[in-house]
Formats: C-alpha cells, sequence, structure tokens
C-alpha cells in the first residue's frame, strides 16, 4: 500500500505528467458538462420526469450509459462520440474490401492522417444522421395528441435546429477526444466513453438499492448472494480475458561461424486471447444502434413492434449482438496483428519457431494458433457481452445489469488498464517506481 501512495506522489513531481493529467480531467470535465445542457425548445420538466421511467428501458438505455446519461436528458452531448466510432468502423470495413485504403494502411504516419482526415469527414454525415433520428422520436413524444417535450416551437425549426446542435455537439467531443489523446494522457476516444460510464455507476447502485430496500419486492437473501457471485464471476473473467496470453517461443542465433550457430537465445510472441481488446464490443454496439436509429424515423405502429426485436432484452438482440461481438474480434484482430509481417521480420533477424521452417510455414503456424485462441476467445466475449440482458431478467436493475455486465466493465477495465500503462511509462522514463512494480502487469502492452 505504501508503494501504491509513493507512486501516487510520484506522479505530481514530474511537470509534464502533472501538466496532461491536469489537462485530461479539465476536458472530461467539460464533457460532463455538456451532458447536462439541454438543446434549445425542449420542456426540461418532462424529460426529467420521463427519464427515471424509461430511460434503461430499451437499448437506447444502453446507448444512455455509454454518453453518461446525455441521452435521456436531451442534452447538446446526446450523440456521445458515437458517430464517430460508426465512421471508424466503415473505415476500416473499407479497408478491407478498396485497394486505396489498403494502400493508406500501410503507408505509416502519413496514410494515418490521411484515413483520420477522411473519418472525421464521414462522422459529420453519419451525426447528422442519427440526430434526425433523435430530433424525430422527441418530436413524437405525445399525450392527447399534443407534443409535450417540444411544445413551443414548429416541428421544421426543432429539427434543424437539433441536427445542428447534436452534430457540432459530436464533432466538438471528438476534438476534445483527440487533443487529450495528443496533450493529455490515455486514448481520448475510450476516455470519453469510460467517464460517460463512470458517471452512472451511482445512480446504479442507488436503484438497486432502492430495489431491495422496497418492501414490495419479494427477495431474499440467497437471491442477493447469488447476485453477488455472478458479479464477481463477471469481474474475475474480464480481467482473464484482458491478460490472458500464449507465448510462442522464438529462437534466434547470437554467433554464426561458419555453418555451425554458438550461443543463441530464446524470445517469445505472445498471443492474447483478446488481442483485439475493447473494440469489438464498441464496434458491434455501434452497429446495433443503427436499427433503433432507422426505426425512430418511423414511428408508426408496424415500426414500433419491428423495433421489439431490437430491443435490449430481446433474444434476436442477444444473438446478432453476439455474432457482431465474435466477427469484429477476428476483423481487429486481423488489423491489429498480421503474422506475415511478423514471419517476415524474424526471417529477417535470424529468428525461427523450433520445429517450424521459416517463411509462410512460421506464417501459417502463427495464424493457425492464433485463430485458434481466438476462436474461444471471441465466444467467451460475447457471452460475458450478453449477460446483462440475463441479469436484468432476473430481476436485476438495467442499470445496474449494464453496468456490471461484460460491455461496460470489459471497457472499463480496458481503458483503465491502458491509461494506468500510460502513466507507469512516463514513471519509469524518470526513473521512479510505477504502479505495476512486481507484478504480471508491468508486462501488458497495447
Amino acid at each position: 500500500m505504501s508503494g501504491f501512495i509513493e507512486s501516487f506522489r510520484n506522479i505530481f513531481k514530474i511537470e509534464e505528467l502533472r501538466t496532461r493529467i491536469f489537462y485530461t480531467l479539465a476536458l472530461l470535465l467539460v464533457v460532463r458538462i455538456g451532458a447536462h445542457i439541454t438543446l434549445p425548445g425542449i420542456n426540461v420538466a418532462v424529460i426529467l420526469q420521463q427519464q427515471t421511467q424509461s430511460a434503461a428501458q430499451d437499448l437506447l438505455g444502453l446507448y444512455d450509459l455509454f454518453v453518461g446519461g446525455a441521452f435521456s436528458k436531451a442534452a447538446i452531448f446526446s450523440l456521445g462520440i458515437m458517430p464517430y466510432i460508426s465512421a471508424s468502423i466503415i473505415i476500416q470495413l473499407l479497408g478491407a474490401v478498396f485497394p486505396y485504403f489498403q494502400k493508406l494502411q500501410k503507408e505509416g504516419e502519413e496514410g494515418r492522417k490521411k484515413i483520420n482526415q477522411i473519418t472525421r469527414l464521414l462522422t459529420v454525415p453519419v451525426a447528422a444522421l442519427q440526430a434526425w433520428g433523435v430530433s424525430v422520436q422527441l418530436a413524437h413524444r405525445q399525450i392527447n395528441g399534443m407534443s409535450v417535450v417540444v411544445p413551443d416551437i414548429s416541428p421544421m425549426v426543432f429539427t434543424l435546429s437539433t441536427v445542428i446542435m447534436l452534430t457540432a455537439g459530436t464533432i466538438f467531443m471528438m476534438w476534445l477526444g483527440e487533443q487529450i489523446t495528443e496533450r493529455g494522457i490515455g486514448n481520448g476516444i475510450s476516455l470519453i466513453i469510460f467517464i460517460g460510464i463512470i458517471d452512472r455507476f451511482p445512480y446504479a447502485l442507488f436503484a438497486e438499492y432502492q430495489l431491495i430496500a422496497d418492501p414490495n419486492t419479494d427477495r431474499n437473501i440467497l437471491v442477493e448472494l447469488v447476485y453477488f457471485a455472478a458479479f464477481i464471476l463477471i469481474i474475475a473473467s474480464v480481467v482473464v480475458l484482458t491478460v490472458a496470453t500464449r507465448k510462442i517461443p522464438v529462437q534466434y542465433a547470437k554467433r554464426v561461424i561458419g555453418r555451425k550457430v554458438y550461443g543463441g537465445v530464446t524470445q517469445y510472441i505472445p498471443l492474447k486471447v483478446n488481442a483485439a481488446g475493447v473494440m469489438p464490443i464498441i464496434f458491434a454496439q455501434s452497429i446495433m444502434f443503427v436499427p433503433s436509429t432507422i426505426l425512430s424515423f418511423f414511428p408508426s405502429e408496424f415500426m414500433q413492434r419491428v423495433a421489439q426485436y431490437f430491443n435490449y432484452q430481446s433474444w434476436v438482440y442477444s444473438i446478432l449482438y453476439a455474432l457482431l461481438i465474435i466477427f469484429f474480434t477476428y476483423f481487429y484482430t486481423a488489423i491489429a496483428f498480421n503474422p506475415k509481417d511478423v514471419a517476415d521480420n524474424m526471417k529477417k533477424q535470424g529468428g525461427f519457431i523450433p520445429g517450424v521452417r521459416p517463411g509462410k510455414p512460421t506464417s501459417d503456424f502463427i495464424d493457425n494458433i492464433l485463430t485458434k485462441i481466438t476462436l474461444p476467445g471471441s465466444i467467451f466475449l460475447a457471452i460475458i457481452a450478453i449477460i446483462p440482458t440475463f441479469l436484468s431478467k432476473l430481476g436485476v436493475t438495467q442499470g445496474l445489469a449494464q453496468f456490471f455486465g461484460g460491455t461496460s466493465l470489459l471497457i472499463v477495465v480496458g481503458v483503465a488498464l491502458d491509461t494506468l500503462q500510460q502513466i507507469e511509462s512516463h514513471l519509469l522514463m524518470r526513473h521512479y517506481d510505477g504502479f505495476m512494480k512486481g507484478t504480471k502487469l508491468k508486462s501488458r502492452r497495447y
């Protein structure tokens, strides 16, 4: 404990690190302030009344979790950073199909800058489309044929102002995320999602407490213990999924005299069970928001029945969500780790895997192992992500089920470890002891 406190003190001894942390906290505070500024023309009293009744009853409730309650408040940051994530998914999918984007991905830093610029431009129409859907949904909340959320403004003016405000809010949040990444600490986009999830945790705990304290609730201590055990199992599974690896030994020769090899050193290629991290969750979640957004354009009775299939608690949603996570786990792993490049680099440096010939056989060997460990990892990731659906059916409040479910917890754990690793790097560069001294997590790299 004393070592942790000393490492925490060391953070404030490094001026650059101290500045980066305060800068990050200041921008995250701006994000939270924007989540409480309501859109023009909104009846705030009705919004506050309705958010406690229906904010967590469907998929939009999960969206609200990711944006820190901004969606249920009809705030200017209601869309959060999700349109940017959706645009990133589109660009990465195009990179697997079109040679132009494949070429950009191989051009190093310059290619990355061009891809980022294209992603920013694509974010604008994606955000505008989602903003349109939000405006339609807000305008059609009616009682006795009259709008209760937008009572004193024409529908056209409200739609136009809402699209502009929400799109601008998303672009501003995208800029804040990039500033955090460049001048702060951690990945800005991930931290914006992280702070939104953490913000909802006290509300989720309070709602669960109210449910337990309610004398009309038919729950006993045994049921509570079962829920507690389930939460512990989820947390343990998330940690295991985050840090588990399989290591492939690689031998490198130290000296070669004639045809004889003298000495040699063995290194390892760590292949993570979940090499894609939290990205499959975020990607799949962004895709699952699309049907709800499109169906919100058509508030007819038939479309609302169709929308029930994409409800957060429906089996159709759970199955599609799980399949998307498995797909994006393989997709993102293929982008993040290329066996052919690894095999080529090993061959150039005189390394080889014992019993495997260099070149293509090595590439196939690594790809085969990566495929085998990614399959159970992706299935495990999908199961953890849909656990909140089952917990909510067992009586746990939706807010707490969403927070302790795999989706939110994986993001929280992954982003926290990533940020802590960057702080650790700054401390070690200045010859200070880090937080992870003496632990296995010290070797973790993203």
